[in-house]
């Protein structure tokens, strides 16, 4: 169940100014990890968002800010990975004490110059070795829309009530925010045609996801049960599953996804902790008159605050829109309270069966969309399959055209907080 505590306190100020905007996505309540470089040098280093600044987490152990929790000492990692294997009171113990260094009228505010870099100064990267990484289908109206757009009288499989769907996906083709996205090509079966093309896709489309990053993980053989499931979740990130939906079509049967989703994967560089997001967890989605889950994948903690409340918004910008300066246009906005399956019942499910998951493997959520055509988090909902353009200022999308920058937005917003994800971004180029 969520702990609140001190680092939660809507009323903290920072003695970093700008982390005290209420606009910002990185207030002192937040603290998200990252990994950055400084000015062109190949040294990584682990680091805290506070506002438009991050905050060195070695320098400021060397700074003797930080305590002596072993957390600290895995800060000097070039990834989070070592961070991630300790566990959830390691990392809270952390939390804690970064948020007493941060705070206003703090002894470590004299260190300001050796422990601070602006963020405009700095290129982030992949905040963790990722070793594997499944992406489910945990959102219903998703699975609904899909099916519908397919044609099923039931747009459910009959297992979707059951268990969380997911597929395994590909872990190095993950990459960091603002990344090119090369449009993929694969082969594709035209309608009415006898045989398949090779060529680049004409249906490329982006899906709004929430990653989730693994901690500790679980040793082959035991699984996770729900009710510790929550000390295996470090945290949350934004990510882009982009998909080439007319390569899908002809390939994804009886197997599932592969080349139409495994060009790329994007996430957003900075990884807000389970911990931050304590007070928004709430009760998961009331599955009415439906089955209840089987009782491994069910208990009244995660019946109660199973599910978490924050908004993901997709804004898109064509090449017209940044030659006329009009900047990029929100096509959508979804909130992930609406998960059918929950994060803790997705990591239970994976190891139900022994399967086991190490530090620093990336689940993704599945498109996270609703019933109304302003919440689908895709194109293929969005313009119905592409039968419905999406219309903008003065253009229409049915898909993705070269040069269309996609942006990704999220936050949680509670009591005058918010917590921001910073933004996940990619622009697409010609094959």
């Amino acid at each position: 169940m969520p702990t609140l505590n001190d680092t939660h306190d809507a009323a903290l100020k920072s003695w970093v100014d700008s982390a005290n905007d209420p606009k910002s996505d990185f207030p002192i309540q937040n603290l998200p990890f990252g990994v950055f470089r400084r000015g062109g040098r190949d040294v990584r280093h682990i680091g805290i968002a506070i506002g438009d600044q991050v905050l060195d987490l070695a320098a400021a152990a060397d700074a003797g800010l930080l305590g002596h929790d072993p957390a600290v000492e895995a800060c000097r990692a070039p990834v989070l990975n070592p961070l991630l294997a300790l566990g959830r009171t390691h990392w809270s113990a952390l939390r804690a004490a970064i948020s007493q260094a941060l705070r206003k009228g703090s002894a470590a505010a004299k260190h300001a110059d050796k422990i601070l870099v602006a963020q405009k100064d700095v290129e982030m990267a992949l905040p963790m070795d990722i070793g594997d990484y499944t992406d489910f289908f945990c959102f219903r109206a998703h699975a609904e829309n899909a099916g519908r757009i397919l044609g099923r009288a039931d747009p459910l499989m009959p297992n979707y009530r059951y268990l969380p769907v997911g597929y395994h996906g590909r872990a190095s083709s993950i990459a960091i925010s603002g990344t090119p996205v090369k449009r993929p090509s694969g082969q594709t079966m035209a309608k009415g045609a006898n045989a398949p093309t090779y060529g680049p896709s004409r249906r490329l489309d982006y899906e709004a996801e929430i990653g989730v990053v693994i901690g500790p993980g679980n040793a082959l053989g035991r699984p996770i049960p729900l009710a510790e499931a929550e000390n295996h979740v470090f945290g949350f990130c934004l990510l882009n599953d982009w998909s080439a939906r007319d390569v899908q079509a002809w390939e994804y049967q009886p197997l599932g996804p592969f080349l139409a989703k495994s060009s790329l994967t994007t996430i957003s560089p900075w990884i807000v902790t389970l911990e931050a997001l304590a007070p928004f967890r709430t009760a998961r989605l009331d599955r009415g008159a439906e089955p209840a889950p089987l009782p491994y994948l069910d208990s009244p903690d995660d019946q109660s605050a199973g599910a978490l409340d924050f908004a993901i918004e997709v804004w898109l910008e064509t090449p017209a829109m940044r030659k006329s300066g009009k900047g990029p246009q929100r096509v959508s906005r979804g909130r992930f309270r609406g998960m059918y399956w929950t994060v803790f019942q997705m990591v239970a499910h994976h190891t139900s069966n022994g399967c086991n998951l190490r530090p620093g493997d990336l689940f993704g959520s599945g498109t996270v969309s609703g019933g109304d055509p302003d919440t689908r988090g895709c194109l293929l909902e969005r313009t119905w399959g592409g039968t419905e353009p999406l219309k903008l200022d003065g253009e229409t999308r049915t898909f993705l055209e070269d040069g269309d920058r996609v942006i990704f937005r999220g936050a949680a917003e509670k009591n005058g907080v918010r917590i921001g994800f910073g933004a996940c971004e990619g622009t697409v180029q010609p094959a």
